[in-house]
């Protein structure tokens, strides 16, 4: 294996006390190039070669070659920030033909890296992202089995390969249930997606990938029902669901809920928020999302934004909150306009209404309509132009925004610094002309309020100390 480059290739950015990168000595601007004699070639072979009692790091710093050695004690963190995950190639691309690829349906204008037909599975093991399983070599597959990356995220779509095949754009992908299979002998463990389609995977499709998953639990931890995304740009003939369809989907998939839960002890699959909300249905109670596995794909959500308001409501009510001696006192008349997509504005607007006739709050929720994908209803795919756009435009009509503007943190990168069309919460405020404030739940909310009340002028970032001492039991 060939050693990778110094340039770029495993450069450290941030070295945090107490970790084994200080313990070892390295600096940020160093260059990792080996662990205990093994090239690196991402952050998973830093781990790995790492789990010992000894390490050994070799690093480049300032054109000088280095050996740092150390004792790991147990469980002590690495400590050690990348300037990228990966060192020694690009991410590994996608090599199907999905007609519902959300990458070829972006309109121009957005960030590089959202144009990156991405499918690797070092990034799937890292940070979640779904693969199809597709574009493996013989040599990805030892890996796989060598470092025992589990659990993985899998686009399984459909178990039976033909339809899998139409619907990845490609005619020699393999048998997903063969490559299951293979997990299951090496106790490796994955996280499904089921993307459904209007008359291609649903319906017996969705029952035949139910019976084919089911007997690899505990090899597929979890299933996502997801409805297909589709913005005005697609290319195909597809269309999304409907609210009576979305509804049939639900009562299709809740027998295997039961049964989940009765023979297993977990629901096991898991209807995406989407499903309930086009439906109009309620949703599940938190139980039945159990560790909420696939809550980064949009599975349980909004029933933790709910009972995040249940716990602070019940908080606020019985008057156990120190700072402020009188919440309701610090809320009153506090005027915010909140955003969101479409989707969730019905969610949105009942918190707020209640919030208002609790504690005399002027909540205003103001749902955006998503312009720059166009049939997107999402809050997550909201872009930095349509709040600017669609809020100057309801200021000008002489609609109050109040004191403070709420945007989803979902509309947001995982820094929380950029949008999809490369906004920062800066540059928002500024179009604005009025504070910003990011947030997730409405304990965040009424945090940002109790912060303006106190101070005057609350933080771009959502202050999580203050949100806790609101709502925690």
């Amino acid at each position: 294996m060939d050693r990778p480059s110094h340039t770029g290739a495993g450069l450290i950015t941030q070295v945090e006390p107490g970790g084994l990168g200080a313990e070892l000595g390295v600096q940020p601007g160093d260059v990792l190039l080996e662990v205990n004699d093994h090239p690196v070639r991402d952050v998973i072979d830093v781990r790995f070669y790492s789990a010992e009692e000894l390490v050994t790091w070799r690093v480049c710093r300032s054109n000088q070659e280095l050996r740092l050695v150390a004792r790991r004690q147990p469980v002590q963190p690495l400590g050690v920030e990348f300037a990228h995950p990966t060192f020694d190639v690009d991410v590994l691309r996608c090599n199907n033909r999905c007609e519902f690829c959300f990458v070829n349906q972006s309109p121009p204008g957005m960030r590089r890296s959202l144009y990156i037909k991405d499918d690797d599975y070092r990034y799937s093991f890292l940070f979640g992202q779904f693969v199809t399983l597709t574009n493996l070599t013989e040599a990805d597959w030892q890996r796989i089995e060598e470092q025992h990356l589990s659990p993985l995220y899998v686009s399984v779509h459909a178990t039976q390969p033909e339809v899998r095949r139409r619907i990845l754009g490609k005619p020699d992908a393999p048998d997903i249930m063969e490559q299951l299979r293979w997990f299951q002998a090496r106790h490796i463990q994955i996280h499904a997606q089921l993307v459904l389609v209007p008359g291609l995977n649903d319906g017996e499709q969705l029952e035949h990938s139910l019976r084919d998953l089911l007997p690899c639990y505990p090899t597929v931890l979890s299933v996502a029902v997801v409805p297909v995304g589709l913005t005005a740009r697609h290319a195909c003939r597809l269309r999304p669901y409907r609210p009576d369809e979305a509804g049939q989907v639900l009562h299709q998939v809740e027998p295997w809920r039961r049964r989940c839960r009765q023979e297993m002890g977990v629901t096991w699959v898991y209807p995406s928020d989407e499903w309930y909300l086009l439906a109009g249905r309620r949703i599940p109670p938190a139980a039945h999302y159990d560790d909420f596995p696939q809550l980064e794909n949009g599975v349980g959500m909004v029933r933790q934004f709910l009972d995040d308001w249940v716990r602070l409501k019940r908080r606020l009510t019985r008057g156990k909150v120190r700072q402020p001696d009188q919440p309701e006192k610090a809320l009153r008349q506090r005027s915010a306009c909140l955003v969101c997509g479409e989707l969730a504005a019905p969610v949105l607007r009942q918190v707020a209404n209640e919030m208002n006739a609790l504690w005399g709050t002027r909540l205003h929720v103001r749902p955006v309509i998503n312009h720059w994908y166009g049939l997107v209803t999402a809050s997550g795919l909201l872009t930095g132009r349509d709040v600017i756009q669609q809020l100057k435009a309801a200021a000008g009509a002489g609609i109050q925004l109040g004191e403070l503007v709420f945007l989803p943190r979902v509309m947001f990168d995982a820094t929380g610094q950029w949008t999809l069309d490369d906004m920062t919460p800066t540059q928002l405020q500024q179009e604005l002309g009025l504070p910003l404030c990011i947030a997730q739940y409405p304990s965040q909310i009424a945090a940002a309020l109790t912060q303006m009340h106190a101070c005057g002028q609350p933080g771009s970032q959502v202050p999580d100390k203050i949100a806790e001492d609101l709502c925690k039991h």
